[in-house]
């Protein structure tokens, strides 16, 4: 999928912005108080405003893995709902589907670590953990402790849990051990 940002402090920009406008006047129907009613004053401190896409699913798919994982991290078990996150196996960026064989509910931090290739989970379903922590950052103490152990909680029915087409892919693609 290709993500186009346009700058509306420039000519293509603009005219994409303008069009957005007369679009959402037009709807709001002849009768609105204001030519722009829906746009207030950027507050000091904040850029330029720009348009870009949103993913699609992205929410239904969040809220598929937070129920399918009971609201529980996979990896540590972790229950605090704000800092709970559903994590693509294989990137949407990369064309990976939302779907549930295609996710992991993770924490947080654990979910930058996956994405960065710090932290994988084998198709055994066990946890990895690369040396690289160590290495690059002299840390990492509080992630050892789950290498090699089973992941702490799955999706109870086995046909909505992580494939092994996504974890292999993970693993060969951006796993760094």
């Amino acid at each position: 999928m290709h993500k186009e940002i346009y700058d509306t402090s420039e000519t293509i920009g603009a005219q994409v912005w303008a069009r957005v406008e007369a679009a959402i006047v037009a709807r709001m129907g002849h009768g609105a108080k204001s030519e722009r009613p829906y746009v207030s004053e950027i507050p000091d401190g904040y850029g330029t405003p720009y348009l870009t896409s949103g993913r699609l699913g992205q929410k239904a798919f969040s809220a598929l893995l937070l129920d399918l994982y009971n609201r529980r991290c996979a990896i540590t078990g972790e229950k605090t709902m704000p800092v709970l996150q559903a994590a693509h196996i294989k990137p949407f960026s990369e064309h990976g589907p939302n779907k549930p064989q295609n996710g992991l509910l993770l924490r947080a931090d654990v979910h930058i670590l996956f994405d960065k290739g710090y932290i994988t989970v084998t198709p055994e379903m066990r946890v990895e953990v690369s040396r690289k922590i160590k290495e690059e950052y002299e840390n990492g103490r509080d992630y050892y402790k789950y290498h090699g152990a089973q992941l702490a909680n799955l999706p109870r029915t086995e046909l909505v849990r992580p494939s092994r087409e996504f974890l292999e892919w993970h693993n060969m693609e951006k796993y760094n051990g």
